[in-house]
């Protein structure tokens, strides 16, 4: 399916993800995770919920595969990539106008929206950042990459977490600092805004070159 993972379409802190090919032609992304302890019982039920979830503006799962410590996700091929390609690009190879960056942004919100009150659990992502966001071949975005993310129940309007979770740049305050307040869905709203400033800027949050200016 993968070729023998020859294609390789990037790499993070959870995994690489290779592009493949199923049997009937439809392209996918097949993202492998790194080691993990324990029996992958915790994966596969995250795995089940995450399954779960159709909507336009979040990556639709096809399928996964466990097998020993070696765990795989598949997910549909976005042949634009992801959001951080787009908007860190030089001017001249970004072609997309103000009105297309727009309509990124109101699916993200949609997307973000949707885990929040669509389903029947509440799904934090705690990750939310540009390149956690994948492109179609339309530009359409999908919210993706749940090695993050909790359920929670739809009634909890304050959350627990042992350990702060997300990405410098784009974690919310209250994540890392107990003293702030609870956690909420307001940690990915943060989130959302710093992705909102970094796509109005054109530059990254955290950069060490940056001017001192606002």
């Amino acid at each position: 399916m993968t070729w023998s993972f020859k294609e390789k379409l990037g790499e993070g802190g959870y995994g690489s993800v290779f592009k493949g090919k199923l049997r009937s032609g439809h392209h996918v992304a097949v993202k492998l995770l790194g080691n993990k302890k324990g029996n992958g019982q915790d994966f596969i039920n995250e795995v089940a919920s995450i399954g779960r979830i159709h909507h336009a503006n979040v990556a639709k799962l096809i399928g996964f595969c466990v097998e020993g410590s070696k765990q795989a996700l598949v997910y549909d091929f976005m042949s634009n990539g992801s959001l951080d390609k787009l908007i860190f690009a030089d001017e001249n190879k970004n072609t997309l106008g103000w009105k297309k960056m727009f309509d990124i942004v109101l699916g993200v919100a949609r997307g973000i929206d949707y885990l929040h009150q669509g389903c029947d659990m509440q799904i934090l992502h705690f990750d939310i950042k540009p390149h956690n966001i994948l492109l179609d071949e339309n530009f359409n975005p999908k919210v993706s990459d749940f090695g993050l993310a909790k359920l929670y129940s739809v009634n909890d309007s304050i959350v627990s977490l042992t350990a702060a979770r997300g990405t410098i740049g784009y974690i919310a305050p209250e994540l890392v600092y107990k003293n702030l307040g609870g956690i909420s869905y307001k940690a990915d709203v943060y989130s959302f805004g710093m992705l909102l400033m970094e796509m109005v800027g054109r530059r990254k949050n955290v950069n060490a070159f940056a001017d001192q200016t606002s």
